[in-house]
C-alpha cells in the first residue's frame, strides 16, 4: 500500500481534528488510522472529559500524559492548554510529521479549531481537516435533551466530512431521516457510512479539504475565543477501585444506569480475568464490554467515568451501584 509523503523540513505540520458526540466512535476511527500502512510518523492528542483520560488510554499504553502507540506514534492528553501541549509534542526529537486531536464528545469545536489560527500556531500547523463522527443509532435518542441535538448540529457544522457510523445498528428510517437533518442545515458535506468507522485512512489523511473561510462562518456570532468549551453543561463523576469487580454484576449496573447518564466508559479489572482488563462502553441503553490482552505496564485497577446530564444523577448512588459490583 503507498504511504503518504513527508512534509518538507520546515513547512507546516498538517492536523486532522477528529469530533463527534459520546460514544459515537472517534477512539475507534484513531486506532484505525494508528494501524494504517501510511508511513507517517503522526502525534495524538487527546481531549477528554472529566478527570479520568479513559479515550487516552483506550488508544494503547500510556506513561506520563505521553501513549505510545503501535505505528511509533506518540501521544499527550490535553491536560494543559491545547496550544501549549500542541507546542511541547512539536519540540519532540521525534517531531511528528502529522497531528491527529481526537476532541471530547461535548466539546464545542469552536474553541479547538480557531486555536490553531492563533499567532502561534497558524505558521507551523496545517489544519489540513475536521471529520465528524456520528452514531447513526443515537443522534435522535435524546429527545428530552434538545440542546445535545444542536451540540451534534454544531459539530457538523465545523466539519468537511462526515462519518456517520454503526449504520449496522439503524434502520433505513434512521439514516434517512439522518441525512434529511443534515441536508436541511447544511451545504456540500461529504457523508461517509459505515460500521466499526472502517473508512480508508486515504480519505481522511493529507486530503487538503478543510477551508480556513468556512472557519469563520461558522462560530456563532463572531465567537472566537479559544479553550475546551463544552457547549451544554454536563456532569461528570468517577469511579475508582484496586478491588476487583464480577463482570455479570458489571453488565447488570451498566444496564440499568439512570436515564441521565448519557455515556459511561472504563478499564476494568474483573475477578474472572484480573490480568485482561475489560473495556466498558454504554452509549444511552446499549452495553458493550470487549476485553484488553493486557496492562501494558499500567497499573491494574478499575477506572469508570459517567457523563450526565447536569443535577440528573447523584453520586453516591453510582457509587452505590458499583461498589456493588465489587467481589
Amino acid at each position: 500500500m503507498d504511504t503518504f509523503d513527508s512534509a518538507p523540513p520546515g513547512a507546516p505540520i498538517p492536523l486532522t481534528i477528529l469530533t463527534g458526540f459520546l460514544g459515537a466512535g472517534k477512539t475507534t476511527l484513531l486506532n484505525r488510522l494508528l494501524r494504517g500502512n501510511h508511513g507517517l510518523r503522526v502525534a495524538v492528542l487527546v481531549n477528554d472529559f472529566g478527570a479520568i483520560n479513559i479515550d487516552a488510554e483506550l488508544v494503547v499504553d500510556v506513561a506520563d500524559d505521553v501513549i505510545s502507540l503501535a505505528n511509533g506514534c506518540i501521544c499527550c492528553s490535553l491536560r494543559d492548554d491545547l496550544v501549549e501541549a500542541v507546542l511541547r509534542t512539536m519540540a519532540r526529537p521525534e517531531q511528528p510529521e502529522y497531528i491527529l486531536l481526537e476532541a471530547s464528545g461535548v466539546a464545542d469545536p469552536a474553541g479547538i479549531t480557531l486555536a490553531f489560527h492563533t499567532p502561534r500556531l497558524r505558521d507551523r500547523i496545517r489544519l489540513d481537516s475536521i471529520t465528524c463522527v456520528l452514531d447513526a443509532q443515537q443522534v435522535f435518542a435524546y429527545p428530552n435533551y434538545p440542546e445535545l441535538l444542536q451540540l451534534q448540529l454544531h459539530q457538523i457544522a465545523f466539519a468537511d466530512m462526515v462519518v456517520l457510523n454503526k449504520v449496522d445498528l439503524a434502520t433505513p428510517e434512521q439514516l434517512q431521516q439522518i441525512h434529511a437533518l443534515i441536508d436541511h442545515h447544511f451545504n456540500n458535506i461529504r457523508i461517509v457510512e459505515t460500521s466499526y468507522c472502517d473508512v480508508p485512512y486515504e480519505i481522511l489523511l493529507g486530503v487538503g479539504r478543510f477551508d480556513p473561510a468556512a472557519l469563520i462562518a461558522a462560530a456563532p456570532n463572531g465567537d472566537h475565543h479559544h479553550g475546551h468549551d463544552a457547549g451544554p453543561a454536563f456532569d461528570t463523576w468517577s469511579f475508582e477501585t484496586d478491588r476487583l469487580l464480577s463482570l455479570a454484576a458489571l453488565e447488570k449496573t451498566a444496564r440499568k444506569l439512570p436515564g441521565g447518564v448519557f455515556r459511561c466508559k472504563g478499564i476494568v479489572q474483573t475477578v474472572e480475568e484480573p490480568e485482561r482488563p475489560a473495556v466498558l462502553q454504554v452509549v444511552c441503553r446499549r452495553v458493550d464490554i470487549t476485553r484488553l490482552e493486557g496492562w501494558a505496564g499500567r497499573r491494574p485497577a478499575t477506572r469508570i467515568v459517567t457523563i450526565s446530564a447536569p443535577g440528573s444523577v447523584r453520586g453516591d448512588i453510582l457509587q452505590q451501584r458499583f461498589e456493588a459490583c465489587v467481589v
